[in-house]
């Protein structure tokens, strides 16, 4: 109840309600753009800040390589169980959304560790930067290896008579329209582009370069930025939040249709991975802080960066599946539910911060 009091997660419930309620309210796509620009480059230099202050110490070490693992596992379990029910292409865009990071999600939670007053790591925003691409470079790969598995299929008329379909992926039995789509064949993605959009990301670039502008400035620069990056975060938050509940109701239409089992997994993956993250922290002997903001990094999926690579690098995903899950389903729970279970459940579980 705490959180949900929160004027920041109050404005994306009202964003929420005035898009349900087909209200005219919208915040103009240039203005959004430069908030979301603005929380990246404010978070990043208090990372840097913060970095500056503590060193670089084992646990930041530690805290990196979970992420960075934590970042190659979810999609790579997430793509075993969703090939069960869906079309190679569509578990690979899933997981790999899964798999991925939002921002937006990892900027509240850590906004709500700051009011409760429970220290972390500013270092745990470079484990959000970590964690951005390697699902999208594994959904890649895999899309590469489907498309030469359609390709031999094509040359192999036999292999057309297992039980996997005509395309040689499978389908949600029962459910029209969640097979592989693809109007063609599509040419294998050339990895080397792939990872130069994964690095060269500018979102990405500014978080970056904002944590070594403050890791260099320290203490002067924290004083010099403090209005911009301090006092002004929290509003600018609050008025992205109310785009994000906009964004969110407006976009609840891509549920319709969607079977249950996938919006099961909506929920209950976030739930997994956020585990998956908590008995990482555990084994290291992660702070509470820093574990809980793992456990957010690994419960959240992106709705932003992975969609954008996917629809040009794997058409043949269904974007309603993956964005709308991401989106529709994942990112509210997470910011009105799963972001305060996952503090006291770290609380609980390591010891209360």
């Amino acid at each position: 109840m705490q959180t949900l009091l929160d004027p920041a997660i109050l404005f994306f419930v009202f964003g929420a309600a005035a898009g349900l309620v087909r209200s005219n309210l919208e915040i103009p796509q240039p203005i959004a753009r430069f908030l979301s620009l603005y929380l990246l480059m404010a978070l990043g230099l208090k990372g840097g800040f913060a970095l500056s202050a503590s060193g670089i110490t084992r646990e930041v070490g530690v805290s990196l390589a979970c992420a960075v693992l934590l970042a190659v596992i979810i999609p790579a379990i997430g793509y075993s169980i969703l090939r069960r029910w869906l079309s190679g292409f569509d578990a690979a865009a899933v997981a790999a959304t899964y798999g991925s990071v939002s921002a937006v999600t990892f900027i509240t939670a850590s906004q709500v560790l700051d009011g409760r007053g429970i220290e972390h790591g500013g270092h745990m925003a470079a484990a959000m930067a970590l964690m951005e691409s390697p699902a999208i470079i594994m959904a890649v790969l895999l899309a590469n290896m489907l498309r030469r598995q359609q390709a031999a299929a094509a040359l192999t008329p036999s292999i057309h008579t297992t039980s996997a379909g005509p395309s040689g992926s499978a389908t949600l039995s029962g459910v029209p329209g969640l097979s592989s789509a693809g109007a063609g064949p599509v040419p294998p993605l050339p990895i080397g582009k792939v990872l130069h959009e994964s690095f060269t990301d500018g979102a990405q670039l500014l978080l970056m370069g904002a944590m070594v502008v403050g890791l260099v400035t320290g203490e002067a620069g924290q004083a010099a930025m403090k209005p911009f990056s301090g006092d002004l975060f929290k509003g600018m938050l609050a008025f992205f939040l109310l785009d994000m509940g906009l964004l969110t109701a407006r976009h609840l239409h891509t549920l319709k249709g969607m079977p249950r089992l996938l919006l099961a997994w909506g929920l209950v993956a976030p739930l997994a991975h956020a585990g998956l993250a908590l008995g990482l922290a555990a084994i290291t002997g992660m702070a509470v802080g820093n574990a809980a903001l793992l456990m957010v990094l690994a419960a959240s999926a992106s709705y932003i960066a992975v969609p954008a690579v996917l629809r040009h690098a794997m058409p043949e995903a269904q974007p309603a599946l993956y964005f709308g899950l991401s989106l529709g389903v994942t990112f509210p729970f997470n910011i009105l539910l799963g972001i305060p279970l996952y503090i006291a459940v770290a609380q609980w579980a390591l010891g209360a911060g």
